[in-house]
């Protein structure tokens, strides 16, 4: 048996004390964020608006490469973090590879995910500012469940616009944001004049995040003392989510292993850019080389079949310009069962990782996402959730090449979450009722030619 145990745990005093913004470390930084209106960068007043104010100095700024985690999230982190780093022994067993396969396990809290991290973040800096509360969207859940908990830690008011697919299909997922004392509208709703806007424009649609997002800015802004905040994409939430990519440098470092690969699912590119901004650093630095990878569902290929171009990060369109591969905001994905990556966009940082080629990405189909998700269960004893199966289906895939090879190989993926509230996918799966769906170029092309014209 090689003496790697199963579970690298850090100690508690080796937990990051600092976020690592990456941007610091990129000499052809991410394109600057436009107000809508004059096509000119926000400033930190306008942005102030919308974000919590020091969220707004966070998001701007690219240049500092260390921001001091403050006491109060610290000792909230402790209640499950450091999060293990698992050596995947049973899988490696199964596939018969010589690879060693490594998983950052992010489910062992409450809210299921790694959305927590920059949860507990956002609702601090918001009751720092002293607001009522905030509004939201959430996609599959996740991040809704992880800031209604955060908003209850801290007597936050917490409205949450949650994509009508996901709504219907993770009934359990909001009745846990319900239970945290969060209000959770199907969106498109009949709340917002966004949502009704959208109703009337695509009658019966499933949503998208795209539209949640316009509802939750729309009732931010409409509200006296309330602010909006994001659970992806944003570079704050890159920043924040890079105690993932810290710890699990912290723990490969401790016992001298050197990834080759590293892999993560992509939506919106929060648990991606956090896992991977560390190890991207390196190599920004010209000090390591690793081959990363971003998986994201064929479905929804913002990446691999998308447009780098200025467009709007909310169907509604009454969000910032960001510059980002993208579908077109009006781009609405098939109701698959990865709720949380179900994006028309990338993050701008991911984005521009991915532009200069430092990272590259695939897109993979949900039935086999379900197949890999399926295999990974009977063997580590851990029900995944649909996004993170993207990546342990690639982790599969690199395996199995490793087995063809001869090639031992450390291949590291993040395991954002678990999936017992993903129930009605596996049921779906398991009765061989789940099919596959790839959009056209035609269906691509309708939403992409409706982007904005930015030079």
């Amino acid at each position: 048996m090689s003496t790697i145990p199963y579970k690298i745990y850090l100690e508690e005093n080796e937990m990051p004390k600092q976020w690592y913004n990456v941007r610091a470390d990129m000499k052809k930084k991410p394109a600057p964020i436009l107000n809508p209106g004059t096509l000119q960068p926000v400033t930190l007043e306008e942005l102030s608006g919308i974000f919590c104010t020091e969220l707004a100095k966070q998001e701007l700024d690219d240049t500092t490469p260390y921001f001091d985690i403050p006491q109060e999230i610290l000792s909230f982190y402790r209640m499950y973090r450091p999060s293990p780093l698992v050596r995947a022994y049973c899988l490696e067993e199964k596939l018969g590879t010589p690879a060693h396969i490594y998983y950052k396990f992010e489910g062992n809290n409450t809210s299921g995910s790694h959305k927590l991290n920059s949860a507990i973040a956002q609702a601090y800096y918001a009751k720092k500012q002293g607001l009522k509360g905030v509004t939201t969207e959430t996609g599959a859940g996740q991040w809704g469940t992880a800031l209604s908990m955060a908003c209850s830690y801290f007597d936050l008011d917490c409205q949450v616009y949650m994509v009508k697919v996901s709504y219907e299909q993770k009934p359990f997922r909001r009745e846990v944001m319900r239970t945290c004392g969060a209000t959770v509208a199907p969106s498109p709703s009949m709340n917002t004049e966004v949502g009704r806007k959208i109703n009337a424009e695509f009658p019966g649609t499933t949503g998208s995040l795209g539209c949640a997002i316009s509802e939750a800015v729309e009732a931010a802004v409409t509200q006296d003392g309330y602010r909006y905040v994001l659970g992806s994409v944003l570079a704050q939430v890159l920043l924040h989510q890079s105690v993932i990519g810290l710890e699990t440098k912290a723990a490969l470092d401790k016992y001298g292993i050197k990834a080759d690969m590293i892999i993560g699912c992509a939506g919106g590119g929060s648990n991606l850019g956090g896992l991977i901004s560390p190890f991207a650093g390196e190599m920004l630095r010209g000090e390591a080389k690793y081959d990363i990878i971003a998986v994201e569902p064929a479905s929804c290929p913002s990446l691999t079949r998308g447009v780098y171009a200025y467009d709007f990060c909310d169907t509604g369109k009454v969000c910032p310009l960001a510059k980002m591969y993208t579908l077109g905001s009006s781009f609405i994905p098939s109701a698959n069962h990865a709720g949380g990556l179900r994006y028309h966009g990338m993050s701008s940082i991911v984005s521009e990782l991915y532009d200069q080629k430092l990272i590259s990405a695939r897109s993979v189909e949900q039935t086999s996402v379900f197949e890999a998700a399926t295999t990974f269960a009977r063997v580590e004893g851990i029900l995944p959730a649909p996004e993170s199966s993207h990546a342990i289906r690639v982790a599969i895939d690199e395996a199995l090449k490793c087995k063809e090879t001869g090639e031992e190989k450390n291949i590291v993926f993040g395991l954002t979450g678990t999936g017992y509230f993903d129930m009605v996918a596996y049921q779906k799966y398991n009765d061989g009722e789940m099919s596959d769906y790839i959009p056209t170029d035609e269906d691509l092309q309708k939403s992409i030619s409706q982007m904005p014209k930015v030079d």
